[in-house]
């Protein structure tokens, strides 16, 4: 970006699609878990973000005033506000093809019924929660088992239960329910009962991908299962959700890796 910001002071040119800068640096992010910094340079959330007074004024009417690059040149969507509860699925398709993805029927299909969902959890859906919607449908695109449910009772003096139902490889329902010293604890361990993979939970983050009260939760967890980790990543605007699509995201890749095992074992 330094290169094509300054041809005049480089006088080089070079062939790379900097609009798929940020995309590339959102999907190296899920696939291995590490978060991108917020004061990032370029991909960062607050690269191109302008909160005070005389910076708003200043991007309004001048843009370079304050971005020596435009944020399209990296992928970076310049729309905060772009659908609604109300928006149909060819509106939700021209705007997923405007920020450059391109689903088959089948994913668009899925994507759209996620969009729908969030919709009646969000008055306002901007780009950041429509690319968590895509990130998700590309981490749920090779489960082994798929959360179809999940809910929680707890409390200041209530023990904390949960009970998820799991669709498994061929479409068999599995349900359980258990105890836990939170919420979470009670999730995963209910989740353990039914998948019976033995691991350990080595790092949990919550974060937040968008702002205000129904703000996108995100959370990344990292698991070990025989001296190998696993990371995994789930959106949601329920943490606890998030924290469930996020464990059963890293179980599932640790199941595939044993699947590609024992196939070229074999």
């Amino acid at each position: 970006m330094a290169i094509k910001t300054r041809s005049d002071l480089y006088h080089v040119t070079t062939n790379v699609d900097t609009s798929q800068i940020f995309k590339t640096s959102k999907m190296v992010s899920d696939l291995t878990g590490f978060l991108v910094q917020q004061n990032k340079a370029i991909v960062g959330a607050n690269a191109f973000r302008h909160q005070s007074g005389i910076h708003q004024d200043g991007i309004i009417k001048k843009a370079n005033t304050y971005e020596i690059m435009n944020p399209r040149d990296v992928g970076v969507p310049s729309s905060a506000l772009v659908l609604g509860k109300v928006s149909g699925r060819h509106a939700f398709k021209e705007r997923l093809a405007e920020m450059g993805y391109s689903l088959d029927e089948e994913a668009l299909n899925h994507a759209f019924k996620a969009f729908k969902d969030l919709a009646d959890k969000k008055r306002k859906i901007t780009d950041r929660d429509i690319q968590s919607l895509i990130g998700e449908e590309i981490r749920t695109a090779s489960e082994v088992y798929h959360l179809d449910h999940v809910g929680v009772s707890c409390g200041n003096h209530s023990m904390p239960t949960a009970t998820v139902r799991l669709i498994g490889p061929n479409k068999e329902i599995f349900a359980d329910a258990a105890l836990g010293s939170g919420p979470v604890d009670a999730v995963y361990k209910a989740i353990n009962r039914i998948v019976r993979v033995r691991n350990v939970l080595t790092e949990f983050t919550v974060s937040s991908i968008t702002e205000g009260i129904d703000a996108m939760g995100e959370v990344l967890i990292r698991i070990e299962s025989d001296s190998v980790t696993y990371s995994g990543r789930g959106v949601d605007t329920d943490i606890i959700v998030a924290s469930a699509k996020a464990y059963m995201n890293a179980l599932n890749r640790l199941l595939n890796a044993r699947k590609t095992a024992s196939r070229e074992a074999t």
